[in-house]
């Protein structure tokens, strides 16, 4: 690569960065804020006036997901078909008006059939989003990009809990309940954000006229040149064999490890915090209990984002997902016997890390031996595969606490699917099913002679 073409890389990727990276963050922000709304509604009013008990509270979670996953193989396809601006902002408009009915929801049916077609609008949004953003970079970059986008996800809880305490606080206003008042606030964002990305979203670099010539011919080349040399080295990989492919099956059983954990976290921390009160005898109004829910997110998102950036220079490896996934799966259940407030948000925050630190680095492999409608049919199918464990986390984790009476279960239960997930990495690994990455400096001539060993 001469220093020109350097700079043209550089540059193309910078503005790729800065252009698309932020917004699509800023939809898939407000797409967790509103799937995880129920978390803060139902410990701060909700399962009060509806009547819930844990177990409907987890299901009322978890039903989102079933509806998540009927449609999201072919909402994705549809995406590849029809084009990521039309299809993103499609669904963000979907979602924004099912979440807004939840204003006014006035029965545990009521909830479960509105969480259920929350899910049918949502479907496909984050497989989307991942594909969206592989196809505008090549894959030395993606490690990069994926983990600038996925800062999102920590942060919709460093922000949109305090946000949604605050909301809550504001009681009465429109004569509504304040958990009302906190769905209504969440909703009307996903509606205006989706008419905008209509207008903003790009389906390709070739499109771009924030490009100029030089950054489009080199993005268009280097893109084509991967797509090509992936589908010649996989050509066995299609839509059709997407679904017998022993790889996707088990990065889907990975996913759903990271994802259960995800989940189990992001429903019920609010209401282990709220539980605190009983346990330990603290008091918290609902925007402190807020800030506490938020502790764990903001390291999670400095760990999410220099552990990528050392993926992004040594290139993926196997550990960067094995190793976090191991270390969460050790400590979620130690938070059962921290003895403070202080001691198990800390070891929960480790938990937190973890899981946000591998997440972005998974999404790079699937990239490695999928293109085209394989790879938007395969991200799909792992996503799906991975979200059954958004139904499992809430109602088995709500199931187990009104079963055994307490959390120490349901957190065991957490750490052995994660636990699971850094075996079947490594297994993976050691039967050569997928490649050690190629570090970006590798490719670059100010770090030639630098590839790191795998």
């Amino acid at each position: 690569m001469d220093t020109t073409q350097s700079v043209v890389e550089r540059s193309a990727i910078k503005k790729v960065a800065y252009r698309l990276v932020p917004f699509v963050a800023l939809m898939f922000f407000i797409n967790f804020l509103d799937r995880t709304a129920i978390s803060f509604a139902g410990p701060n009013g909700m399962n009060q006036d509806l009547g819930l008990s844990a177990a409907q509270f987890g299901f009322a979670s978890g039903v989102f997901f079933i509806g998540y996953i009927l449609l999201e193989v072919p909402s994705n396809l549809a995406l590849h078909k029809f084009g990521a601006r039309r299809w993103l902002a499609r669904i963000m408009v979907s979602w924004g008006i099912v979440s807004l009915l939840f204003t006014w929801v006035s029965s545990v049916e009521q909830l479960y059939v509105l969480r259920f077609i929350l899910g049918v609008a949502e479907a496909g949004f984050f497989p989307g989003a991942i594909l969206f953003l592989s196809l505008w970079v090549p894959a030395r970059h993606r490690s990069k990009i994926l983990a600038l986008f996925y800062l999102a996800q920590p942060l919709t809880t460093v922000i949109g809990a305090p946000l949604a305490g605050f909301l809550i606080q504001q009681e009465g206003l429109f004569g509504l309940e304040g958990w009302r008042v906190m769905y209504l606030g969440v909703s009307i964002p996903a509606i205006i954000v989706g008419i905008i990305a209509w207008f903003y979203l790009v389906d390709s670099p070739a499109k771009a006229k924030w490009l100029n010539q030089d950054e489009k011919t080199w993005l268009t080349n280097a893109l084509e040149t991967e797509k090509k040399e992936t589908s010649a080295s996989n050509k066995h990989v299609s839509v059709r064999t997407v679904f017998s492919n022993g790889r996707v099956w088990v990065l889907s059983v990975i996913y759903f490890g990271f994802i259960y954990g995800l989940y189990a976290l992001a429903f019920f921390l609010p209401t282990i915090i709220a539980g605190f009160e009983g346990l330990y005898g603290t008091k918290f109004d609902v925007f402190q209990k807020g800030l506490i829910t938020a502790i764990p997110y903001v390291p999670a998102a400095f760990a999410l984002y220099f552990w990528s950036k050392d993926a992004t220079k040594r290139g993926v490896k196997t550990w960067h997902i094995a190793l976090p996934a191991l270390i969460g799966g050790l400590s979620i259940p130690l938070a059962l016997f921290a003895g403070s407030p202080a001691a198990t948000i800390a070891v929960i925050t480790i938990t937190a890390m973890s899981i946000f630190a591998a997440l972005p680095n998974f999404w790079t492999v699937p990239t490695q031996f999928l293109t085209g409608a394989a790879a938007a049919a395969g991200i799909a199918l792992i996503n799906t595969v991975g979200n059954l464990a958004g139904f499992s986390a809430g109602f088995v984790t709500g199931w187990l606490k009104d079963w055994t009476g307490s959390y120490t279960v349901p957190m065991f239960v957490v750490g052995g699917f994660m636990l699971l997930s850094a075996v079947l990495m490594v297994v993976l690994s050691r039967t050569g099913k997928v490649s050690e990455g190629v570090p970006a400096e590798a490719l670059d001539p100010k770090g030639a002679g630098h590839h790191a060993e795998p």
